[in-house]
C-alpha cells in the first residue's frame, strides 16, 4: 500500500495550498467547527497551532485538543472576562495583551512551519479594537503558501471576508439561552 505524505496532496494536478477559513455568525457552534478541523488535519498526519482570544482555558475542547498529536493550543496566561463588563484600563490591557498574543501566534505559526493556524474569536478581538484587523489581513495577504488559517467570530468584516477562501456562517435558529438557561459544561464549554 502506498504512503501518502499530506503535503504532497494535489487536486486537479496541482500542489494544494493553504486557504482561509471564516466560520461566523450567531450561532452556536463557529468554535466546534473549527475544533473539528484541527483533529481532522492532525489525523492527517498535520501540525495545527490554536489560539484562543477573548476566552480562557476553561473549556472542553482545550485539554482535549492540547493532548492530540499535532495539535499545539496556546495557554490563555490572563482572563479579562466579558469585553462589556471590563473598565477602560482592563480593555487597554486586554488590548495589549491580545495584540501580543496575535504577534506571537503568527510567529510561532509561520516560524515553525505549521500546517494550520486557527485563531478562535479573533474577529471578535479586531472589532473591539485589541488586534489589528489591518494586521491580521496583511497577515493573511502574505502567508506562506502551504499555511491553511482559520478564523472564527462574529461580523466579520468584508475585507477578511474577501480575503477568505470559505465563509460558513452558522445562524442561530434556537437557542436555550433564549429560555434563560445559561452555558452547560460540555455543550457551551
Amino acid at each position: 500500500m502506498e504512503t501518502r505524505h499530506p503535503e504532497k496532496t494535489s487536486f486537479g494536478g496541482k500542489t494544494a495550498k493553504g486557504c482561509v477559513h471564516i466560520y461566523c455568525g450567531d450561532g452556536k457552534g463557529k468554535t466546534t467547527a473549527a475544533a473539528g478541523l484541527a483533529v481532522r488535519a492532525a489525523g492527517r498526519g498535520k501540525r495545527v497551532l490554536i489560539a484562543r482570544f477573548l476566552k480562557n482555558d476553561d473549556s472542553g475542547e482545550v485539554n482535549i485538543l492540547d493532548g492530540i498529536c499535532g495539535i499545539r493550543v496556546k495557554p490563555c496566561e490572563k482572563c479579562f472576562g466579558f469585553y462589556y463588563q471590563m473598565t477602560r484600563e482592563q480593555k487597554e490591557e486586554a488590548g495589549e495583551y491580545y495584540g501580543r498574543l496575535f504577534d506571537s501566534v503568527w510567529e510561532e505559526a509561520v516560524g515553525e512551519k505549521f500546517d494550520m493556524v486557527i485563531l478562535d474569536e479573533i474577529m471578535a478581538a479586531c472589532t473591539y479594537g485589541m488586534v489589528s484587523q489591518e494586521k491580521v489581513a496583511d497577515c493573511l495577504r502574505n502567508r506562506p503558501d502551504s499555511l491553511e488559517v482559520v478564523l472564527t467570530g462574529r461580523n466579520p468584516s468584508p475585507e477578511l471576508v474577501s480575503l477568505a477562501d470559505y465563509v460558513s456562517e452558522i445562524r442561530k435558529v434556537k437557542h436555550p439561552f433564549d429560555r434563560g438557561v445559561g452555558a452547560r459544561e460540555g455543550i457551551e464549554f
